[in-house]
C-alpha cells in the first residue's frame, strides 16, 4: 500500500474520531430532547447537506450508477440501519448517564474489527492481536461481574459500529454518495416514526425554535463530517488500522464523563477498563509494527 494512500487515510481517521470524541459535550445539550426526535433531524439535515455538497461537486451521476447497482444499494440500506441504530442508542445512553457505557462500548469496537477482519475477510491475527482480543472477553467477563448483567449499551455499541465498518469497507463507492443514500435510506425509518409512533406527529420536526433548533440541524451537519471521513478512511486502510484509531474517540467520551458530566464509577469497573486498554496497547504494537515493515 502506498505511503501517501496510508497517510491519508490515517488523517481521515483522526478527523473523524476527534469529532466523534465531543459528541457527549454536544448531544448532552439535546437531553431534553426524545433521542428518536433527534435522530429523525440528524438524518434529514445529513441527507439535506450531503445533498448540497453533492450539488457543489456536481457528483449526483455517482448516485445514479449506485440506485441502478441493487447489490450496492442494498449493502448501503444496511450500513445505514447499523448506524442509524448505533446513533440511538447512543443518544440514549448520553441523556441516561450512561456515557461511562459508551466509552466501553467504543473501546471495544477495535477488538471486534479484529474478530470481524478474521471471520469475515480472512483476515491472520498474530499472537499480539489474539491476546488482544483475549484481554476483551476477560473485560467483558469482568462487566459481567461487576454489573451482574451483561453490559448491552457497550455490546450493542461495538458490534454495531464495528460491522458498520466492515459493510462500508465492501461497498466500492465514494463517501460522499454513499453517505447521502445512507441517510436517504433512513428517511423511511423516521418517517414512519413520525407518523404513526411519536406523541405528536406534528411537534418532531416543527416545535423547536432558537438555539435547540439550531443544535438539531447542526447535527445534521456535524454527523455527516465525521462519517464522510471514516468513509474515506476505511477505502484506504485495512480495517485493522482503522480500528486501532478508534481508541480517540472513548477516552474522550470517557474522561468527559468522569470529570465533566461527574457519571459515577465503581471501583470494580477499573479492571474491565484497565483489561481493555492493556488490550488496545498491545494490539497498537502489533499494529506500528505491521506498518512499520508494511
Amino acid at each position: 500500500m502506498p505511503v501517501s494512500r496510508t497517510a491519508a487515510g490515517v488523517g481521515f481517521g483522526l478527523l473523524a474520531y476527534l469529532i466523534w470524541g465531543f459528541f457527549p459535550l454536544y448531544f448532552r445539550q439535546l437531553s431534553a430532547v426524545p433521542p428518536m426526535d433527534v435522530l429523525s433531524h440528524r438524518a434529514v439535515w445529513a441527507c439535506v447537506f450531503v445533498g448540497v455538497l453533492l450539488t457543489l461537486r456536481a457528483r449526483w451521476a455517482n448516485v445514479a450508477a449506485i440506485l441502478r447497482a441493487p447489490r450496492q444499494l442494498a449493502m448501503l440500506a444496511l450500513a445505514a440501519l447499523l448506524v442509524g441504530s448505533n446513533w440511538l442508542v447512543f443518544l440514549w445512553a448520553v441523556g441516561n448517564q450512561q456515557v461511562v457505557a459508551s466509552s466501553l462500548g467504543y473501546f471495544l469496537t477495535p477488538l471486534v474489527n479484529v474478530l470481524l477482519g478474521l471471520l469475515v475477510l480472512k483476515e491472520r491475527l498474530n499472537c499480539l492481536e489474539w491476546l488482544s482480543v483475549g484481554l476483551a472477553v476477560a473485560a467483558i467477563g469482568n462487566e459481567v461481574a461487576t454489573l451482574g448483567s451483561l453490559p448491552w449499551v457497550s455490546l450493542f455499541l461495538a458490534a454495531t459500529f464495528g460491522t458498520y465498518g466492515l459493510v462500508r469497507k465492501q461497498v466500492p463507492v465514494d463517501p460522499l454518495s454513499g453517505l447521502w443514500l445512507e441517510t436517504l435510506c433512513m428517511l423511511p425509518v423516521c418517517g414512519i416514526y413520525v407518523l404513526f409512533l411519536a406523541p405528536d406527529p406534528h411537534a418532531v420536526l416543527g416545535q423547536f425554535s432558537g438555539f435547540t433548533a439550531g443544535l438539531l440541524i447542526g447535527a445534521g451537519i456535524l454527523t455527516a463530517m465525521p462519517l464522510m471521513a471514516f468513509a474515506a478512511a476505511t477505502q484506504r486502510l485495512d480495517l485493522a488500522t482503522v480500528g486501532m484509531l478508534m481508541y480517540i474517540n472513548p477516552t474522550m467520551q470517557f474522561l468527559t464523563a468522569i470529570f465533566i458530566f461527574d457519571e459515577p464509577f465503581q471501583q470494580a469497573r477499573l479492571l474491565s477498563f484497565g483489561l481493555i486498554w492493556l488490550g488496545l496497547a498491545v494490539f497498537s504494537v502489533s499494529m506500528w509494527r505491521k506498518l512499520k515493515h508494511g
